[in-house]
């Protein structure tokens, strides 16, 4: 059963960092690209950022210089750090692995207070 399981959300104030993490079981996710994808309420779900190797990384506009995306290919992990955290970065968070078939996990809450 592959399952895609995000953490680390929660509330923080604003210019505040939160690390997320998406751990991945039941297939073999480090030879897929992995992105991070948020929801805010009453939007469309958005892309953030994607993995598909150390040296190729790619980000949202609103979110480069700010978060970084990673992958512990050992522990079949994804991670994003976000620094200095706005307001509109508020949303629901979710792991996706673009493999065939694709997955998703259940996402994760972030809300920051301004």
């Amino acid at each position: 059963q592959v399952q895609l399981v995000e953490s680390g959300g929660g509330l923080v104030q604003a210019g505040g960092s939160l690390r997320l993490s998406c751990a991945a079981s039941g297939g073999i996710f480090n030879i897929v690209p992995m992105d991070w994808y948020r929801q805010a309420p009453g939007k469309q779900r958005e892309f953030v950022a994607r993995f598909i190797s150390d040296g190729y990384r790619a980000y949202a506009d609103s979110v480069k210089g700010r978060f970084t995306i990673s992958r512990d290919n050992v522990r079949n992990t994804l991670y994003l750090q976000m620094n200095r955290l706005q307001a509109d970065d508020t949303a629901v968070y979710y792991c996706h692995s673009r493999g065939s078939p694709d997955y998703w996990g259940q996402g994760t809450q972030v809300t920051v207070s301004s």
